[in-house]
């Protein structure tokens, strides 16, 4: 799944580069774009699991949002998101940000209902997938742990 949006000056912040909740507004509305074609039905965002901001995005840029589906649970799906940076005048391009959010499929009613399996056709989405079951483990400890805390 591939959106693309050019950033206009109203996207700035002071330094005059995209405004970092700009940009994670079109991760979170690319990632929830692939998990419903995923899903064919309506999700929800239950975290986001991690934004890593690498480089600015300049207005008038272009920024290219790809997401990808790593992982499919019972009712969740995992979507990473990469943003690439376009200057349209040059053409050069930069990798600008990096994401991994959970969204939740859900009926009509606002319910969590299951999603079908992830079709993992090749030794990379295979590895992808078992990395996003450790990263979901990991996340499900520690949470645990922090409630433990209290």
């Amino acid at each position: 799944m591939v959106m693309s949006h050019q950033m206009l000056p109203e996207d700035a912040n002071p330094y005059g580069s995209v405004h970092g909740g700009v940009i994670l507004k079109h991760i979170d509305t690319t990632g929830g774009v692939a998990a419903m074609r995923h899903a064919r039905t309506n999700v929800v965002t239950a975290s986001i699991d991690r934004v890593d901001f690498l480089k600015p995005v300049r207005v008038g840029d272009l920024a290219i949002f790809t997401a990808r589906l790593e992982y499919a649970g019972r009712t969740s799906m995992d979507v990473s998101v990469s943003v690439i940076g376009e200057d349209l005048i040059t053409g050069r391009t930069q990798h600008c940000a990096q994401a991994m959010l959970t969204y939740v499929a859900l009926d009509r009613d606002g319910h969590p209902i299951p999603v079908p399996p992830l079709l993992l056709e090749t030794d990379e989405e295979r590895q992808r997938s078992e990395a996003a079951a450790a990263r979901r483990k990991r996340s499900a400890e520690d949470k645990k742990a922090t409630r433990q805390r209290g």
